[in-house]
């Protein structure tokens, strides 16, 4: 099911879905692995997902999906949002969806995606953030001109009805990629920027160096940065100074700025209590 979560830049998570696999240093210590192969082993989204290994669980590419009729497809439908929106009162509610999967892995099958997408169409009084270190697969996904199609068929499917929202892309949908090092931002920020949406961002976390990204801030690619370092135990450490570096990028181009955390168990120094929120881009309609 959906479920309220203490992820300060969403409101709630929604995993219909599950499975990933290591793609970069930044997930060594994910925590969804922790749990995938810890507490929640036996759930029937996350069994099989991870392999024992000398440092605990880690994600063996194995991709799983509840059942066409399991009640947390349609969980968005029914939720009356955030009683308290992170956006403040008024605001619109957030799902962050697959914060235990890669909703993009390259062994996700497309009409899984596709039933993410089709629910998503739906529950439009909600604005989802999707995020995912692949965002080649993602922008090949959203620039396939049968994605639509696809969309509306899955819905039908699931639901047995289907509103069409009249617009592409989708403009409850925010779509990101996580960046570590300068090297995954110069790798990922290619396909990014091919990604049309309602909100493009960066979750530079955990955040390992000093990263320039002022580029794609200065044209308008990236709508909106997310900054934090690792929880738990084994946390790398984050000089503040990197995110102090990231807020001024931030704040010599307008672009809003997210302070999650910093690593460990450390207190966000003062100068970086931002947090701030994007704007949506509106989309003409297009059927």
């Amino acid at each position: 099911m959906g479920v309220n979560t203490g992820i300060e830049w969403t409101d709630a998570t929604w995993n219909p879905v599950g499975g990933c696999s290591i793609a970069s240093p930044g997930c060594i210590n994910c925590y969804a692995q922790r749990l995938a192969g810890g507490r929640l082993r036996h759930h029937p989204l996350y069994a099989g997902t991870t392999t024992e290994s000398k440092t605990g669980p880690v994600f063996n590419g194995t991709m799983t999906a509840a059942p066409d009729k399991a009640e947390v497809w349609t969980w968005p439908m029914g939720w009356r949002g955030s009683k308290h929106p992170r956006r403040g009162a008024g605001a619109r509610s957030m799902i962050f969806v697959a914060d235990m999967a890669d909703l993009f892995h390259p062994s996700r099958p497309t009409s899984t995606i596709d039933q993410v997408f089709a629910i998503m169409s739906q529950a439009h009084k909600f604005d989802f953030q999707v995020l995912t270190k692949r965002p080649e697969i993602m922008a090949r996904y959203l620039n396939d001109k049968r994605t639509p199609d696809r969309i509306m068929e899955a819905a039908l499917r699931l639901l047995k009805y289907f509103f069409h929202p009249g617009y592409w892309p989708l403009p409850n949908v925010w779509v990101g990629t996580s960046i570590e090092r300068q090297h995954e931002f110069k790798e990922r920020m290619l396909h990014l920027k091919r990604c049309d949406a309602a909100v493009r961002f960066l979750s530079c976390e955990p955040l390992l160096e000093r990263i320039d990204i002022q580029r794609v801030l200065a044209d308008g690619t990236v709508d909106w940065v997310i900054c934090g370092g690792e929880s738990g135990a084994q946390a790398r450490f984050m000089n503040p100074d990197w995110a102090r570096d990231l807020r001024q990028q931030c704040m010599g181009t307008d672009t809003p700025f997210f302070m999650k955390q910093m690593s460990g168990k450390t207190s966000i120094p003062d100068d970086l209590k931002v947090r701030q929120w994007p704007k949506v881009r509106q989309w003409p309609k297009v059927f």
